[in-house]
């Protein structure tokens, strides 16, 4: 298996990934059952690995907030230590990532997060995107495709200067090697992987597909940076590359630091993270906003009455628009309370030696802060298992809530939370602006999920019916 490439419509291929899914399935049943009956604070030994799951908005806001600190850094397994490198935005830890945070999210504001050019960008794609979906003409098609492309779109123009266009083939190798990517990291090959790398590495199996796939991304992003290298002004930044290019070179300079983590290699990698978290968790919960649209036709009407009387059917939505319109962004962000899309946020390493709740937490224990739990929590939302915007409405206004973390805390929050925000609003009003999004009379819809880096829908068919 290792040696070579499944196509998606591989009978073989798709079993095997039915059974992972399956099988994480299975764990997060367990798992919830296992939280519900143990309390908030749940120790776990695997593999010799010591784990914590803390639950509940006060032990959550204790670990990423208060005591911050002392869980700032993310655990290195064998699997991710081969996979990143230590290297990049995600999973590097320390001083490194300090410099390297710190530069991502000066550049990302020097080429437009929290600028209107950003947002202009994000219009102009909004344009191209319900162009795509236009072109099915109402027929039934699955939007993860012409979604996914829109979204990396953005991220893309920042990072290489340049957006791609939807029928690239290039551009559709990268994405398809990022989604499996994103998909086999969780596979039970991996979780193995990390008790015993010195046999998993030489057997075959989906981590194998993992690690090709990570090279290609990687040779890509290299190869970008080299045709960044010739026609560079190192006066004039084009984008993140040339930024950090610039960067490099303060470093080879006498005068500059030379303890710097300015290099190529956590270039390629910075780049990578940015790509990657710029894509898959904003394409995924926009996938999961057409489908509720198409589950629960009352709210989209709603939707659509506020899109009307605010933007009608031509102006473009804006982010200036949103504060006026807060039952589209109460529904925005109902769709990430149910999505999901990141359940046990990105997992955290005791720094130092700690107490909480009165327990002690040894240097180097592994914790898993519970989103999942929290975002169905019944003491914090009234309908916890139900599509209901009224959780984020008071008096028909906005309300801002506590409980709402899809994008986590403290200091190592999602440096583009801003970003995704602004996505999130644009692309999906721009969407129902233009379409109502309806099942197929062939095709029943579920709500059903897929297993990864993220939690996706199963790949779904709908029809965007074009609003007169």
């Amino acid at each position: 298996m290792s040696g070579e490439r499944f196509d998606y419509k591989d009978d073989q291929f798709q079993e095997l990934l039915r059974l992972l899914d399956e099988f994480i399935h299975l764990q997060m049943s367990i798992f919830r059952q296992i939280v519900k009956k143990y309390g908030n604070l749940l120790g776990l030994e695997f593999g010799g690995i010591s784990s914590i799951i803390i639950t509940g908005l006060p032990l959550l806001k204790e670990v990423l907030v208060h005591q911050g600190q002392n869980f700032l850094n993310h655990p290195i397994t064998p699997f991710t230590g081969r996979v990143f490198k230590n290297k990049g935005l995600i999973m590097s830890n320390g001083q490194e990532w300090k410099e390297q945070r710190r530069f991502a999210l000066m550049t990302l504001r020097n080429f437009g997060l929290g600028k209107k050019s950003l947002e202009e960008r994000i219009q102009e794609e909004a344009r191209y995107l319900t162009q795509a979906v236009g072109e099915e003409a109402g027929q039934p098609f699955d939007p993860d495709f012409k979604i996914r492309n829109a979204v990396s779109n953005i991220i893309c123009s920042i990072t290489f200067g340049e957006r791609f266009d939807y029928q690239d083939d290039e551009f559709q190798e990268l994405l398809r090697l990022l989604d499996e990517f994103t998909r086999l990291q969780m596979s039970m090959f991996r979780q193995v992987y990390d008790v015993f790398p010195w046999i998993m590495k030489f057997l075959p199996g989906p981590h194998q597909r993992v690690f090709s796939n990570c090279k290609k991304l990687t040779m890509f992003v290299a190869h970008v940076i080299e045709n960044h290298k010739r026609d560079w002004n190192p006066a004039e930044a084009r984008d993140f590359i040339d930024a950090y290019l610039q960067e490099i070179e303060k470093v080879r300079n006498p005068e500059g630091n030379a303890t710097s983590s300015f290099n190529e290699e956590n270039l390629i990698h910075s780049t990578l993270d940015l790509f990657f978290a710029g894509t898959e968790t904003t394409s995924t919960t926009l996938c999961w906003g057409l489908l509720y649209m198409a589950l629960y036709p009352d709210i989209q009407e709603k939707v659509q009455a506020e899109i009307d009387r605010v933007l009608g059917q031509w102006q473009q939505p804006s982010l200036a628009a949103r504060e006026s319109m807060p039952y589209t962004n109460a529904v925005v962000q109902e769709v990430q309370r149910m999505g999901n899309v990141v359940p046990m946020n990105v997992p955290r390493e005791v720094t130092v030696d700690t107490t909480l709740a009165g327990y002690h937490l040894p240097k180097g224990t592994r914790i898993l802060t519970n989103l999942t739990a929290l975002h169905r929590d019944p003491a914090e939302w009234a309908t916890p298992d139900k599509f209901n915007p009224e959780h984020f409405l008071e008096n028909g206004q906005f309300k801002k809530r506590e409980a709402f973390l899809p994008f986590s805390v403290g200091k190592r929050v999602c440096l583009g939370e801003q970003l995704a925000r602004s996505e999130l609003f644009i692309f999906f009003t721009s969407l129902v602006q233009k379409f109502t999004f309806k099942c197929s009379h062939n095709e029943k819809l579920s709500l059903k999920f897929r297993t990864g880096l993220t939690i996706s829908p199963v790949p779904y068919r709908i029809c965007a019916v074009p609003r007169e």
